[in-house]
């Protein structure tokens, strides 16, 4: 009798905690957007950036200062690059699918700096499917302190 009460207890939890064949493809397609951002963030690349994001992206970066807009969030984004030299390491961590066009990824964010030492940030992004296309919709960096 208890197996059988467990037998059916577990039946939902391993039924339903599976991610399905969908949730895999846009899992890749997702870290893919992800390297595409890590990579326009390393080169300055402003094309690059336009075509991963939506128009009413916003940006909360880890200052504090709010970038609302494509062409605000790409303009500070370059600067940014340009001001804060190193290689940027974009670590996935988890993507949680809140629906079937909406996911929200976590990402530790390394950046190697010029004088040989590492900034370790954390970065959330919302990406939404538009016309069967991931895209940046908001990011968030944090600065975590110890």
């Amino acid at each position: 009798m208890r197996f059988l009460l467990l037998f059916f207890l577990l039946i939902p939890v391993v039924g339903f905690s599976q991610i399905t064949d969908e949730q895999k493809i846009n899992s890749v397609a997702i870290n893919q957007v992800i390297n595409d951002y890590k990579k326009a963030r390393e080169t300055g690349d402003s094309v690059l950036l336009k075509s991963i994001f939506t128009e009413d992206i916003d940006q909360l970066v880890s200052s504090g200062e709010w970038r609302n807009g494509a062409a605000e969030a790409i303009s500070g984004m370059v600067r940014s690059s340009v001001n804060n030299l190193g290689s940027r390491i974009l670590k996935v961590e988890k993507i949680k699918f809140l629906s079937n066009e909406v996911a929200m990824v976590d990402a530790r964010y390394l950046i190697d700096q010029a004088d040989g030492t590492q900034r370790k940030l954390w970065s959330s992004f919302i990406l939404v499917k538009k016309k069967g296309k991931w895209l940046i919709s908001a990011i968030r960096n944090m600065d975590p302190r110890d």
